[in-house]
């Protein structure tokens, strides 16, 4: 039902334009009563009893025509504006019509492999006439003891062999490559596991629901990735699938830390990665001499010289996130200055804000400072948090332009909760939630195998967090007091990263 949703209700994106779903009365009985009319198309009935009697016995209002052929449909909804693309969605009869008379432009068919006993039947393979070829074919599926594969075929009297690569543009046949067989397209190779949860908003306000593991909010992004984004460049020369504007939740309350469990996470690297920044830290090799190298690509001589920081030391990253968090404004020379002092400290205004004036709408700590981003090895992805403070809960909100749905977000999450609970740890408060607002947020191509790895496993119980002493001031954490239970995740998934 996802690939028929998506399908259905893509469009190209004019303002207002909707598709038309037609079909006959057995496929109309079959929808359940909730989902009809399909929400989001024009729906269109076909049936040779009257439209009055029609209309009365399946208690149709307005918005859903009758019509009493297919071709008679094609015709009306075709000169109505404001419909973009019309689909024929069932049931044998409307099908074989569009078929054997060449009405349809395109076919999205699921070839089901394995043998069924079926009660409806239509002709297959298709007539001569029509000159149907298929143009797209997709991974052959198993779920349980079926074996099916999606398929796309074009009518070459009326379509290009180009087009259903734009007509689907909503969907993940917007991201065919071409293939070594001349003509043919192929799909990605993403399994059921790719698509087995609804991909839109629905999902991820599914995965907030209460009862539901919160992990499942990540899940249903990558997933939702997968399903509709948008195959775009980068730069990395990697590619990406992309979606624009997302969010998800996560609460700290009663010790919980979001550290997904579906992979193992490096909890060290987190947490000593965050520890860095706190400290306004620039030098990779900080990180690389506590056996952390997340940072080694960035840092390395060829990527600096690329960046045009030829002049910097290897593993001088620049002004980058502590620094920015510590001393804002000020004037960046190398990793080995002293700044002390000098710009703006962000961390502890926040940290002053939060213990004097806890309503302030002003608790913010921001890494974006664009005087100072050409100075940078990376430009801030995560780069701006607010905090809140009520009922003696401290909750943050992050924004994040630039999200590695498979690498990077995992850690971001974590990282986030982690400074959540160290903030409220020395102001007294007790954690909220973690909020995470992602703009760009993208799976790498040459993630996507080890992604639905991922998305066939299931969430286990997130571990808690306790700090082993008492903290007075931000800046006096060490990574031993954090005390982390629980955690028993998955197998770890290798990922590359993109640099």
């Amino acid at each position: 039902m996802t690939f028929f949703r998506d399908i259905t209700k893509s469009t190209r994106g004019a303002a207002g334009a909707r598709n038309a779903a037609v079909m006959g009365r057995r496929t109309w009985a079959g929808i359940p009563p909730a989902f009809r009319p399909l929400r989001g198309r024009v729906n269109a009935l076909l049936s040779l009893q009257d439209e009055k009697l029609v209309r009365e016995q399946e208690g149709l209002d307005d918005s859903t025509d009758v019509f009493a052929s297919l071709s008679e449909a094609v015709s009306a909804l075709q000169a109505r504006e404001g419909i973009e693309t019309i689909h024929v969605v069932g049931g044998a009869a409307a099908f074989s019509e569009a078929i054997e008379h060449g009405i349809a432009d395109v076919l999205y068919v699921t070839r089901v492999l394995t043998d069924h006993d079926t009660d409806v039947r239509m002709s297959w393979p298709l007539a001569a006439d029509a000159a149907y070829e298929q143009v797209a074919a997709g991974p052959v599926v198993t779920e349980g003891a079926v074996e099916f594969q999606f398929t796309q075929w074009v009518n070459t009297k009326t379509a290009s062999a180009a087009e259903p690569v734009e007509r689907a543009d909503g969907f993940s046949y917007s991201s065919l490559e071409p293939s070594p067989e001349a003509g043919l397209l192929t799909v990605p190779s993403y399994d059921d596991a790719g698509r087995s949860a609804i991909p839109d908003i629905a999902a991820l306000a599914a995965a907030q629901a209460p009862g539901v593991h919160p992990e499942q909010q990540y899940l249903a992004l990558i997933r939702d990735i997968l399903c509709t984004g948008v195959q775009r460049g980068d730069r990395t020369g990697t590619g990406t699938l992309s979606k624009f504007g997302v969010q998800m939740r996560f609460s700290l309350r009663d010790g919980v830390l979001p550290l997904l469990t579906t992979k193992r996470v490096f909890w060290r690297g987190v947490a000593e990665e965050l520890l860095w920044f706190v400290s306004g830290n620039t030098s990779a090799a900080a990180l690389q001499e506590k056996g952390v190298h997340i940072w080694d690509g960035n840092g390395s001589r060829e990527f600096l010289d690329k960046s045009g920081l030829g002049h910097r030391e290897e593993g001088d990253l620049g002004p980058v996130y502590g620094f920015q968090w510590r001393h804002f404004g000020a004037e960046y020379t190398d990793m080995h200055a002293d700044y002390t002092g000098k710009g703006v400290d962000q961390l502890q205004a926040v940290v002053d804000k939060i213990r004097t004036n806890p309503t302030d709408r002003r608790i913010i700590l921001s890494a974006w400072n664009p005087a100072a981003i050409p100075e940078m090895a990376l430009p801030p992805c995560h780069m701006f948090a607010q905090f809140f403070v009520a009922n003696g809960e401290l909750s943050c909100q992050m924004y994040q332009r630039s999200a590695d749905m498979g690498l990077g977000v995992p850690f971001n999450i974590a990282s986030y909760s982690l400074l959540t609970v160290m903030l409220a740890h020395v102001t007294g408060l007790k954690p909220g939630d973690f909020v995470h607002v992602i703009g760009d947020a993208h799976v790498y191509l040459n993630h996507v195998d080890a992604l639905r790895i991922q998305l066939a496993r299931e969430p286990r119980p997130f571990p808690t967090l306790r700090i082993d002493r008492e903290v007075a001031e931000i800046d006096d954490f060490k990574f031993s007091d954090f005390v982390v239970e629980g955690y028993k995740p998955d197998k770890s998934i290798k990922m590359k990263m993109a640099v």
